[in-house]
């Protein structure tokens, strides 16, 4: 098997109604490379499937969401996308974060029960830093579960402020707090991706994933970092449905990444930090 059938996606979600009728996305859709999918909702998971194969992805890492009104996609929803097609996705749970509590309970029902392998919190769709107390709970059961933290870092693509994606100081006071805590800080930081490669080369267990981005779009220091000391610290992201893989792979060798870097960043880094193995 080629690397490229080996594809490991480290952020997708399901197209569900409920989640792309909200208003917040109206910018996102302006700009995204895969705007005609709304005109296709709701999509079967089938399609989705589909996809997949046709840009040769394996697997899917597919997320709830859970924002301040409550959740755009359940984690019962995600839970019945990988029932249905366990060898192709993987859940990422979402909880409560005004409740932590109740979302600690969630979190673990997700992983003991569900078989989930990671927690995401959207900074930008709470307006909250991710050095906010109310993270800090749930930081702790991560370890605990030995699992991920994923997050948004970066402007947000949303009609939200784009403080709370600052790398330095907020997820820098997470790292250095948590250090044993594994952190999966999507969309590579833009503007600010300086500051995303300096935690992820200062803490052993903070990476980057690349969703949201085309290969031909990183930045120049985001590809060095790529090609040399961080080709065990990006994994690949598509950010499904807004930017499809085979649209964020296009040209994938304009970025000339010998083969051993091109598997770590494709599916091997996935399968270490999320324990896909």
């Amino acid at each position: 098997m080629s690397d490229e059938r080996r594809i490991i996606d480290a952020w997708m979600q399901h197209p569900t109604p409920h989640f792309l009728q909200q208003p917040i996305f109206d910018s996102v859709w302006r700009w995204g490379q895969s705007g005609q999918v709304i005109s296709a909702v709701p999509q079967e998971l089938s399609a989705i499937v589909k996809a997949l194969d046709e840009d040769s992805v394996r697997i899917g890492l597919i997320s709830a969401w859970w924002g301040p009104q409550g959740p755009l996609i359940t984690n019962d929803e995600v839970a019945s996308c990988v029932r249905r097609y366990p060898e192709r996705f993987v859940g990422i749970a979402s909880v409560n974060l005004s409740r932590p509590r109740e979302a600690i309970r969630e979190l673990r029902r997700c992983v003991r029960e569900l078989g989930f392998r990671g927690l995401r919190i959207l900074p930008w769709l709470w307006n909250l830093p991710p050095d906010d107390r109310r993270y800090y709970p749930l930081y702790s059961e991560c370890v605990e579960l030995d699992i991920p933290f994923c997050l948004q870092v970066g402007h947000a693509g949303p009609l939200c402020a784009s403080e709370p994606g600052r790398p330095i100081p907020y997820l820098d006071h997470v790292a250095h707090e948590f250090p044993e805590l594994k952190i999966v800080a999507g969309h590579i930081g833009f503007p600010w991706t300086g500051e995303m490669i300096s935690l992820a080369t200062k803490y052993p267990n903070v990476y980057i994933d690349t969703s949201a981005y085309q290969a031909t779009r990183y930045p120049a220091e985001f590809v060095e970092y790529l090609r040399h000391h961080g080709r065990k610290k990006v994994l690949f992201g598509s950010n499904y449905p807004w930017w499809p893989p085979k649209d964020c792979l296009k040209d994938l060798e304009a970025l000339h990444l010998d083969a051993e870097t091109q598997g770590l960043f494709l599916y091997q880094n996935a399968q270490r930090v999320f324990k896909l193995e």
